[in-house]
């Protein structure tokens, strides 16, 4: 279903193309098996590498003994960090965070201590995995265990184990505490206004605190990578990746060579959502195979895939939110702090910048941490922080509007943030459908439909996600039969190839079908950051236009030598040239095409842009539930999750991304967490154990897109990958808290919690 709601009031613009459902270019072959994923890749002399994980999840490294396994027959090469280049403290802006060279390195080999259960230790490159696995065994590493620590409150705490002795917070205020080691990596703050007097006017206030744990992004396709370091010193590397070019700028300062001695090539990626960004084994797969003088390929099994690659941070927010008997939001006072894993970096900025976002709130203030764990270093899911914060946010408003004896979706649109009203940063808002969204759920017959039965409950809850404006670059080729050859640095992982083939398309005024969109590796085409933060359709988009009008400028120069006159004297519409001095002289795109090699030869164009314009994304959902007082088990009745698209570029796609974001924020709240025993191991590291939902869990989710153009993209598109996942968990929280009367406070809502919550709760009552 799509609703079409325009807030600049700008004239309705007509598509060809965009907005249509063509097949998807990529289709045949991954439904048919010829497309080659990482995992898929061979080539010749082509050596199995494995990886050495800690045991412990804190421990000083006193000695490792390798001789055993170099002498096994078969076993071609072993490393430690110690064949890694010792790296200076050196901060790149690689994506949304600043990262840090030297934890990167650092997080993908221990060097002096390991910080988590599974932290690398060694690597080894055989002839086969039963030589490589046995290796693994015959490596000794001698362990002084340290105290470890994996809650975020505790690890705030004085006498707390130090992860690293020279951490110190970023930002905040500084105290006389401020030299001495901490687990507090950064602290982050916004404030507006005055929170004092806003609570001063408030006639009902709601304050509670609620945890959620790590889960993963739970990918289908392993990490991996496969590396060739040549004699003449030229790496390439083939991998599953979400950015080839981020990968290799990073893998080029940790190993301290040039990134033009580097090519990425991104295979076909079975999952990433975010967490197959940052490099992971290709510098342990590059070491070994600069030693073996032969390619190198690492699978992880799905145990090192929880264990060594980066969850979705852990989080304890409190927030606390003022409002006036006539529904006014006057104050908003949140802490939001998040478990890093072993490295800084947590996601708490944007929780802190965007949990607040569909409100417009003058007194905020609101104090986000990041604080590091004996845990795996966490990486970014869909909008990353941004979904603990409005479990949190949303969810206190939910009780607000109990409490005010008031529709909670009334109350959201009574404080609705609108365009020009100001972030917590105090920049203002952008063009968004944060109300179109709002006014959506309300008019929804889901909203108002009667629940039919006892223990059932219905709740609604917002998401927002800024997106991010980056580079992206495109390359367009015209084929003499007038089809072309688009190639993009995007890696494709939720039908970005047809999404811009449609782009290009509408432009050119030729079929869809006839454009073949491939993605290059990095000698084949121009810097182009992640495919992630709901930039891709919108940001490489814009190149692919740019590029798809150099090329119709450059044709009707060859329409203008044809027909012996001025390029400006042609016009281009719909895919055919005509001349405007002799109506008769006209030529289709295909026409023309074919002309090219005998009017000066073949024509191309590439676009190299880093858009300013973000188009921010709304969201929100509605969930009903039934839950077994018996038992505890929660069904979910029905889901209806909406979305601002901007303009829907290919629908199919969009829905499909909202309710995939949907199904993950379900799986969220309801089932899936790392769960650590009392040494530090994650003890359900399996798809067996960790419960994700599966199409038995769950009833149809029914996408409701909404379409408020964005005036920054030339078709109104906004990215939909993310902003879906953000409203989820607060709805079937606040669903659950409704159909029991108790609100609940951690995730996920498990039936053992919910009968422990209920329970609780009745005896402070009794």
């Amino acid at each position: 279903m799509t609703t079409t709601a325009d807030s600049t009031n700008r004239e309705k613009r007509r598509f060809r193309v965009v907005g249509t459902r063509p097949i998807r270019h990529d289709g045949v072959d991954k439904v048919t098996g010829r497309a080659k994923f990482g995992i898929d890749t061979q080539v010749a002399g082509l050596l199995c590498g494995a990886i050495l994980r800690s045991p412990h999840a804190h421990a000083r490294i006193r000695k490792i003994d390798a001789s055993k396994a170099e002498a096994l027959p078969g076993v071609k090469a072993v490393m430690t960090a110690r064949d890694l280049p010792e790296k200076p403290d050196q901060h790149e802006n690689f994506w949304e965070v600043l990262a840090n060279v030297d934890a990167l390195a650092r997080n993908m080999m221990a060097r002096d201590k390991v910080l988590f259960k599974g932290h690398a230790v060694a690597a080894v490159a055989a002839i086969n995995p039963h030589v490589a696995d046995e290796a693994l065994g015959l490596i000794e590493i001698e362990y002084e265990t340290l105290p470890h620590v994996i809650d975020v409150r505790a690890a705030m705490e004085p006498g707390a184990p130090i992860l690293h002795d020279d951490l110190r917070t970023q930002g905040g205020a500084q105290d006389a505490t401020a030299d001495a080691p901490t687990n507090v990596a950064n602290h982050i703050q916004f404030a507006l206004g005055d929170v004092a007097k806003g609570f001063k006017e408030a006639d009902a206030i709601v304050e509670r605190s609620f945890q959620t744990k790590s889960v993963h992004q739970g990918y289908i396709e392993p990490s991996n990578s496969t590396a060739s370091w040549s004699a003449d010193g030229y790496l390439t590397i083939w991998k599953s990746t979400q950015a080839p070019f981020i990968v290799r700028q990073q893998v080029a300062l940790i190993l301290r060579i040039p990134v033009s001695s580097i090519r990425i090539v991104p295979m076909e990626i079975g999952g990433g959502f975010g967490g197959k960004v940052n490099t992971d084994i290709d510098p342990i797969t590059a070491i070994l195979s600069k030693k073996t003088g032969q390619p190198v390929k690492i699978v992880l099994n799905r145990s090192e895939v929880f264990e060594g690659t980066g969850p979705a941070p852990c989080a304890h927010n409190t927030v606390k939110i003022g409002a006036t008997k006539d529904g006014k939001i006057t104050a908003v006072e949140a802490t939001l702090v998040y478990g890093a894993g072993a490295f800084p970096g947590g996601g708490a900025g944007g929780g802190a910048m965007t949990a607040l976002s569909p409100y417009k709130i003058e007194n905020v203030k609101i104090d986000g941490y990041d604080v590091v764990l004996n845990t795996p270093w966490t990486a970014a899911y869909r909008a990353p922080g941004v979904p603990q914060a409005a479990h949190a946010t949303e969810q206190v408003i939910d009780e607000l509007a109990q409490k005010l004896e008031m529709d909670p979706m009334e109350l959201r649109l009574k404080n609705v943030t609108r365009p020009g009203d100001r972030q917590v940063t105090g920049i203002p808002f952008p063009s968004m459908g944060i109300a179109e969204v709002e006014e959506a759920m309300l008019r929804h017959p889901h909203y108002r439909a009667p629940l039919g039965g006892p223990n059932r409950g219905r709740g609604a809850a917002m998401g927002y996600w800024g997106n991010h404006g980056m580079h992206s670059s495109a390359t367009i080729a015209v084929n003499s039969n007038g089809t072309i050859s688009l190639i993009t640095g995007s890696v494709d992982i939720g039908g970005s190839r047809p999404v811009l083939a449609i782009q290009a398309a509408e432009v050119l005024g030729i079929d869809v079908e006839d454009i073949r969109p491939s993605v290059g590796d990095t000698d084949s085409v121009g810097y182009t950051s992640v495919t992630g933060g709901s930039r891709t359709a919108h940001d490489t988009g814009i190149a692919v236009i740019q590029a798809s009008e150099e090329v119709i400028r450059r044709m009707r120069d060859r329409a203008a030598l044809l027909w012996e006159t001025q390029a400006e004297d042609v016009a281009f519409q719909d895919g055919l040239f005509v001349s405007k001095t002799d109506s008769g002289d006209r030529l289709t795109f295909k026409e023309l095409a074919a002309k090219l090699l005998v009017t000066g030869g073949p024509v191309s164009a590439s676009a190299s842009v880093e858009p300013k314009s973000i188009g921010p994304s709304a969201s929100g959902m509605i969930v009903d539930v039934e839950v077994d007082p018996e038992t505890g088990k929660v069904d979910v009745l029905r889901a209806t999750i909406f979305q601002d698209a901007g303009k829907a570029a290919h629908p199919s796609y969009v829905e499909g991304q909202m309710q995939g974001g949907a199904t993950q924020g379900l799986g969220w709240g309801l089932n899936e967490e790392y769960f650590f025993d009392e040494s530090g191991a994650m003890v359900n590291s399996s798809f067996l154990d960790y419960r994700m939902p599966i199409t038995m869990d769950l009833p149809m989710i029914e996408p409701v897109v909404v379409e408020v153009p964005s005036p920054g993209h030339p078709f109104g598109l906004r990215g939909v990958g993310e902003s879906s996942i953000v409203s989820p968990m607060a709805a079937v929280s606040n669903a659950i808290s409704r159909a029991t009367g108790v609100r609940m406070e951690h995730l996920p809502l498990s039936p053992r919690y919910i009968l422990e919550r209920t329970a609780q709760v009745g005896e402070s009552a009794g």
